[in-house]
């Protein structure tokens, strides 16, 4: 069984088509990142599974059942754009009215519960105008916790997040699905941190799913290379290029990266044999962001 499971979603604002025939699967347990640029369709495809919006066609499913069924709507957590909380309201009580609204049985365990699990049993008395943005991040994936949701849907959280901030998102973000057995769908247009956990990803386009793949097929489709830096960057690559067949600068200019090359020391003696020395070289590995702009840019992964 997946937790969601998305077939020809169509949705049109008048004659604009925000979706188009999208088709989505997200395993139960799994952290889904689903990536796009801005206008793609990730927020409206959110919202229908949300049930904020109507979609004009297709199927949503959520644990095999319409995603329509009361159970099911009971059992998901939102936190889409920003959580909306009174400004002059402690975090506690701000939480506490989300429990009420929610008829929680035991809203105090709960509260105190969900704190705990966004690290924020500290700040519980302190007023929601206050809190710092990674503060208030949490504190919407608190009151979206409450009920012990299923599955949680996350719009942009990580957006505008110091290191530290995200390093702590990350560290929530994994546990809510270890601990609390809860499948996470996550939309950013952060990759570098979106990598870290994701376990599966979505790419969509113009309303219309690009490709899913997990975290271990992204990998496998992400070459290594080898990455060098000389003081003749156009003699080493013209010399590079009689030996390799794959010599390539990086975006920024800065590396010649080779890509069929076996072992770094090989490359190093081959450029010493030639009189280039060899001033910075490093093995490295394509990551999720560069593979999706390559995706996007209809190039080769390479």
């Amino acid at each position: 069984m997946n937790a969601i499971e998305i077939k020809n979603l169509t949705k049109n604002y008048g004659e604009k088509q925000a979706l188009s025939g999208l088709t989505m699967t997200v395993p139960m347990g799994s952290i889904y990142g689903f990536i796009g640029e801005n206008g793609s369709g990730k927020s409206t495809t959110e919202k229908i599974i949300c049930g904020l919006l109507h979609p004009t066609s297709g199927q949503v499913k959520l644990y095999d059942k319409d995603y329509t069924d009361i159970d099911i709507r009971a059992s998901i957590g939102v936190l889409i754009e920003s959580p909306g909380c009174y400004p002059n309201y402690s975090v506690w009580n701000n939480i506490m009215l989300q429990a009420t609204n929610l008829h929680l049985d035991n809203k105090e365990d709960e509260v105190r519960k969900v704190l705990k699990l966004v690290r924020m049993e500290g700040a519980a008395s302190n007023k929601f105008k206050n809190c710092s943005l990674g503060m208030k991040q949490r504190i919407g994936i608190a009151m979206a916790l409450l009920g012990n949701p299923k599955l949680l849907v996350l719009d942009e959280p990580i957006n505008g997040l110091d290191a530290d901030g995200m390093r702590i998102m990350r560290e929530i973000l994994t546990d809510i699905t270890k601990d609390q057995k809860c499948t996470i769908l996550i939309s950013s247009h952060i990759l570098g941190e979106l990598e870290k956990i994701a376990t599966h990803y979505g790419i969509i386009r113009g309303g219309k799913m690009i490709v899913e793949m997990t975290a271990d097929e992204l990998d496998k489709s992400c070459p290594t290379f080898i990455a060098l830096k000389s003081k003749n960057m156009t003699k080493t690559k013209e010399l590079l290029s009689k030996k390799y067949s794959k010599v390539l600068e990086d975006e920024q200019k800065e590396y010649l990266r080779v890509y069929d090359a076996q072992k770094a020391e090989d490359v190093v003696k081959y450029l010493y044999d030639n009189q280039i020395i060899v001033t910075e070289i490093k093995t490295d590995k394509i990551g999720l962001e560069e593979y999706y702009i390559n995706l996007m840019n209809n190039k080769e992964v390479k």
